[in-house]
């Protein structure tokens, strides 16, 4: 998730406001939106079970969120910049959290989809707002402390995701998963308003044509693959979706071509670093992420684990970003960020290569661990480097867009990966059993490793030598 600290200082408004508390008051919200999509990723066999949801509608509970997400979040920076980031802040957080009531009250589950899709658009509010907000409220000695707390909270969603979901969906039910953000957010908001300043950026008109044509262009690319194998590859409605979605994401460029205010200038894209950095961070999120989704199935549906076995057998995985890519943004600023991008992509394909190669019913978690521990070192080289890269050689003037725009690219990678996966998976024949997934999991996940091997030989072209310094993007 990617956030920019370009607040102009004339647009800061500095309050006696004791440091700690605005660090939770910009964290908590983040945290929030952090941890319930990973947690939602180990909900997914037993919200299925209770649900009666079939493959198709288990890609669309994660799918729905991403794609919301990926198709807003530029827009909530430009609105926050506009009509205030607190108040766009605060009305995220409202969103996801009445979404949230919303999930954890679906009986059906296209209601679950509709109410993820509704968390997605309150989360493009939340984690774009909340770092500048951050910044906008300390004093400037405090700032480069505040900014490693904020990331380590961040990053302790992401970690701890799968571990809580399990125990929580393991101790009460999935539906406590959603519950469990209504105090958080009742907490939030008055803290944001006690401890953070509303600050104002270039008020300039929103893009809503630009959001309309790359959100709907995006679905209609994601729907298409999702209904593929169903529908079959030749039917009109297949083809009418994937054409449309591809002949949608072309009037966007040309849209933005001819904006006065772009959603996404693409004058960023003649910048090498920036443009290896995205298509590098779209591919990357197309394995990882598409691999995850099938390999937490796995666990849980061939090898029987409970949920909170399946968070605590990934730990190796989520865990290490956290050790790992502190270290990472040390070293970046001496060897640079390409070689640690390209090691790390190295791992986290033999990582996903390896899980591929063992998986069967009967295999030994001790030989899957060595897997998980390469995929979680390798996540930590790139998480870090990857966003730096990204603002390398930008202007302070750019960095909101091109983080942003990273944020978004990455998103898209999350949804593609996740339907192209499981259209290897069901194109397999595939199945939801015990008996009738592995076969068709193994050539899924080898595509997911394909694709970091891919992402790892595209970051040979992004420039080498030493890391400048950037902006932190998080």
């Amino acid at each position: 998730m990617t956030t920019t600290l370009d607040a102009p200082a004339s647009a800061r408004t500095r309050r006696s406001v004791p440091v700690w508390l605005a660090i939770i008051a910009a964290s908590l919200p983040m945290f929030m939106a952090t941890l319930d999509n990973l947690v939602m990723t180990n909900a997914l066999p037993t919200i299925r079970h209770d649900l009666n949801a079939s493959v198709e509608e288990l890609q669309w509970f994660v799918n729905a969120f991403t794609l919301s997400f990926a198709s807003f979040i530029l827009m909530a920076a430009a609105l926050g910049d506009r009509f205030g980031r607190r108040n766009i802040f605060v009305i995220g957080i409202g969103i996801f959290t009445a979404a949230s009531v919303l999930s954890a009250l679906s009986t059906e589950p296209w209601m679950l989809i509709t109410s993820r899709a509704l968390q997605g658009f309150g989360a493009a509010a939340v984690m774009p707002l909340s770092l500048t907000l951050l910044v906008g409220s300390v004093e400037d000695r405090f700032r480069t402390l505040a900014i490693g707390i904020w990331g380590g909270i961040t990053g302790l969603g992401v970690a701890l995701g799968p571990l809580i979901g399990g125990a929580v969906v393991e101790g009460w039910n999935w539906q406590a998963i959603f519950w469990i953000n209504v105090p958080v957010g009742i907490i939030a908001v008055p803290l944001a308003f006690a401890a953070l300043p509303n600050t104002f950026g270039a008020k300039v008109r929103a893009d809503v044509v630009g959001v309309l044509l790359v959100g709907l262009g995006v679905l209609g690319l994601v729907f298409g693959i999702v209904r593929g194998n169903d529908a079959g590859w030749s039917s009109l409605e297949v083809r009418g979706s994937l054409i449309a979605g591809t002949l949608l994401l072309a009037a966007f460029i040309l849209w933005e071509r001819r904006s006065a205010a772009p959603l996404l200038p693409l004058r960023l894209f003649r910048d090498r670093s920036f443009t290896v950095a995205n298509i590098v961070g779209l591919t990357y999120s197309f394995g990882v992420f598409g691999s995850i989704f099938i390999l937490i199935q796995f666990l849980q549906v061939v090898q029987g684990y409970t949920p909170l076995d399946a968070g605590i057998a990934t730990m190796p995985w989520t865990i290490a970003p956290m050790i790992v890519a502190p270290l990472a943004g040390l070293v970046a600023g001496r060897v640079g960020t390409r070689i640690l991008i390209i090691v790390g992509l190295a791992l986290q394909a033999t990582g996903i290569f390896w899980l591929a190669a063992v998986m069967s019913a009967g295999v030994a978690y001790t030989t899957m661990l060595p897997a998980f521990i390469f995929a979680g070192v390798g996540m930590g080289l790139v998480f870090a480097p990857i966003s730096t890269a990204v603002l390398a050689t930008m202007v302070s003037a750019d960095h909101a867009k091109a983080s942003g725009t990273n944020s978004t690219l990455r998103e898209i990678g999350i949804a593609l990966g996740i339907a192209v996966l499981t259209a290897v998976f069901v194109g397999a024949n595939g199945s939801l059993t015990p008996t009738g997934y592995v076969a068709a999991a193994i050539p899924a996940v080898f595509v997911g490793s394909g694709a970091l091997a891919l992402s790892a030989l595209i970051a040979f072209a992004l420039p080498a030598g030493r890391a400048p310094r950037a902006a932190p993007s998080i």
